[in-house]
C-alpha cells in the first residue's frame, strides 16, 4: 500500500480549504464527533482574534469514505470559509507593506511581485485547520491500536506551568486543560498566561510560548534507524516546523542534553515480567530524557515533542518596513489576526505529530484494510513477546 500522506490546499479567504489523503486502509470507522471537537479547539484559546467568531469549522468528505469508513482510496476532505472574499478587492486589498516576521517579503520576491496578498493568503496560519483534521483522521487509526495522544500549552510568554504529564494522569488532565482558555494545566498559570496576553493586547502587541505533545501506547520499533528520511523523531520534527510560526522543536529533553553526562542523561533499561503484555511489550525505565525516541525508533516509553511558537508576527501597531513600490520606509500594514494562538498551535502540533505516528505505524505493518492492519500488528507483537524465537 501505498505511503501515508496528505496534501492541502486553499486560502485564508478563499472559498474552502481542501485536503487529500493517500495511504489509509479500507476500514477504519471516522469518528465525526472526535475530528469536528478537534477543528473546533483549533478554533479557541484566549487571545485569538475576530475570524474564530466568523467561522465554524466542520469538516465534509468529498470522496474516500462510504458510510463513516474510508474504503481505501483517496479521501478528500473540505472546511468551508464563510470569510470568503479573495477576489473582492475592496476587502483583500493589495499588501504592498510586508510585515517583519511574515512570508510577505520573502514570498513577494520569490514570485517576482510587489503585492503580498498571494503569499499571505497561502502562508496565513488558517491553512493549519487542513492539518488539524487529517491528524485527527490519523487519530481515528492510532486509537484503533491503543495509541493516544494528547497536547497542551507549556508555557506563553514567561507564565509556565510544572505539571508533569505521564501515563498515569494524563486522562484526568484533559478535562483540566479543556477547562482551561490557554490550554494549560493548572488555574494559577491559566490567569497568569490571561494577563501576559491582556497586556500584550494593550500594548498592541504579540506573544508566543511553548506547545507540548506526548503520545502514551506505541509500542517500541516505530520508525526505522535504516535510513535518515525513515526516522520517526526526525520525521516528528520536520512536521513540527512546518506549523506556522514554529521556530524550535525539541524530543524528550531536547536541548538540556548538552547540559549533563551521559551517565546522568541516558534511561536505563530493565525488564517487568509483569508488564510483558502492555505496549512496553515489559521493558521499563525509570525515566524518558530520550523522549520516547532511540535510533529514530520508537522504545514503547511515551513520545515527548516541545515545540516554540514565536509571537505572531502581525501586530496592531505595526513595525518599521517599506512600501515595495516606492522603498521607501512606512510601517508594515496590518491584516485582522491574533494576539496570541499558542493555545491553538497546541491543537495543530498535537495532530501533525498524531499523523506522523500514523504514517511510520502504516510503514511498519502494513495492510490495505484494517483487518490485514490489525493481523499485522498483532503477530508483530506476539513475536516480539516471544523473544528470543
Amino acid at each position: 500500500m501505498p505511503t501515508l500522506h496528505y496534501q492541502t490546499a486553499g486560502e485564508s479567504h478563499g472559498p474552502a480549504l481542501v485536503t487529500t489523503i493517500t495511504g489509509l486502509p479500507a476500514g477504519l470507522t471516522l469518528d465525526m464527533d472526535f475530528i469536528n471537537a478537534e477543528l473546533l479547539r483549533r478554533q479557541g484559546g484566549y487571545g485569538r482574534g475576530g475570524r474564530q467568531k466568523l467561522e465554524t469549522d466542520v469538516m465534509h468528505f468529498l470522496c474516500g469514505v462510504r458510510l463513516g469508513k474510508t474504503i481505501g482510496a483517496p479521501l478528500v476532505f473540505q472546511i468551508p470559509n464563510r470569510d470568503s472574499r479573495l477576489d473582492n478587492l475592496t476587502k483583500t486589498p493589495p499588501v504592498h507593506r510586508p510585515r517583519p516576521g511574515h512570508a510577505d517579503l520573502a514570498g513577494s520576491i520569490k514570485w517576482l511581485t510587489t503585492d503580498c496578498r498571494e503569499t499571505l493568503e497561502r502562508a496565513s496560519a488558517r491553512e493549519t485547520a487542513s492539518r488539524v483534521g487529517a491528524g485527527a483522521i490519523a487519530r481515528c487509526l492510532l486509537r484503533h491500536f491503543g495509541i493516544e495522544v494528547f497536547g497542551f500549552v507549556r508555557q506563553i510568554e514567561r507564565a509556565r506551568t510544572n505539571v508533569e504529564v505521564t501515563p498515569d494522569n494524563w486522562r484526568s488532565l484533559i478535562s483540566v486543560r479543556n477547562a482551561s482558555d490557554t490550554y494549560t494545566l493548572d488555574e494559577q498559570t491559566t490567569q497568569a498566561q490571561r494577563q501576559a496576553i491582556r497586556k500584550a493586547k494593550e500594548d498592541q502587541d504579540t506573544v508566543g510560548g511553548h506547545v507540548e505533545c506526548h503520545v502514551f501506547g506505541c509500542p517500541p520499533g516505530i520508525g526505522s534507524s535504516m535510513d535518515w528520511t525513515t526516522k520517526l523523531d526526525a520525521r516528528i520534527a520536520y512536521a513540527v516546523m512546518g506549523i506556522q510560526a514554529f521556530k524550535a522543536v525539541q524530543i524528550g529533553a531536547g536541548v538540556r542534553c548538552a547540559e549533563v553526562r551521559g551517565s546522568a542523561l541516558h534511561d536505563p533499561i530493565a525488564f517487568d515480567p509483569a508488564k510483558k503484555n502492555e505496549p512496553t511489550l515489559g521493558f521499563v525505565r525509570p525515566s524518558n530524557n530520550a523522549g520516547g525516541t532511540e535510533g529514530g525508533m520508537s522504545n514503547g516509553q511515551p513520545i515527548v515533542v516541545t515545540g516554540t511558537m514565536k509571537p505572531i508576527a502581525t501586530l496592531l501597531q505595526g513595525m518599521p518596513s517599506i512600501d515595495l513600490n516606492t522603498k521607501q520606509p512606512q510601517r508594515s500594514q496590518y491584516e485582522r489576526s491574533d494576539v496570541c494562538a499558542v493555545s491553538a498551535a497546541s491543537v495543530v502540533m498535537e495532530n501533525v505529530v498524531a499523523f506522523e505516528v500514523a504514517r511510520c505505524l502504516l510503514d511498519k505493518f502494513g495492510g490495505d484494510s484494517m483487518t490485514e492492519l490489525e493481523a499485522n500488528f498483532r503477530s508483530y507483537l506476539e513475536m516480539a513477546r516471544r523473544l528470543p524465537l
